[in-house]
């Protein structure tokens, strides 16, 4: 089994406004480091490698990211280790605070790339029923089924 994580941020502005700048300047950056993470298996990207327009959300302003991951601890490793944690503490320049959870995390089958619909639907559930074994948060984690 691996791991699909699913999250959300809803932008304080259109990703080409100026305030932007600097988040988009450097995704690309970041999206490389993931990729060259041990433990990082897949994410959902169009043919120039962005997901920035991707959306299943009526809010324009909304962005996704979705990935596969080895472990939890692979991702842990990769959030917060890396220099993506200095990514993360600037969130508060480039987005809104969600009064809901804006990640999910669940254990899929291996070879499987989970669609949107069923990461906004795992996200919804974590947001209403709380942290459960087929959705749940770094908080809680489950798991992995078979262990």
């Amino acid at each position: 089994m691996h791991l699909a994580q699913f999250n959300i941020a809803k932008c304080k502005a259109p990703l080409d406004d100026p305030l932007m700048k600097p988040f988009v300047d450097n995704l690309e950056r970041i999206n490389r480091l993931a990729e060259q993470s041990d433990g990082f298996i897949w994410r959902l990207q169009d043919e120039s490698g962005a997901a920035t327009d991707f959306s299943i959300y009526t809010d324009p302003n909304i962005i996704v990211n979705l990935s596969v991951w080895d472990s939890v601890d692979a991702l842990k490793q990769f959030v917060y280790t890396t220099e993506h944690l200095q990514f993360l503490q600037q969130k508060s320049q480039w987005f809104e605070k969600l009064p809901l959870a804006n990640l999910v995390l669940w254990w899929i089958p291996e070879n499987y790339e989970p669609p949107l619909q069923e990461a906004k639907d795992r996200l919804t559930q974590l947001q209403h029923q709380g942290d459960r074994a087929d959705a749940f948060s770094f908080r809680h984690v489950f798991e992995r089924p078979g262990s």
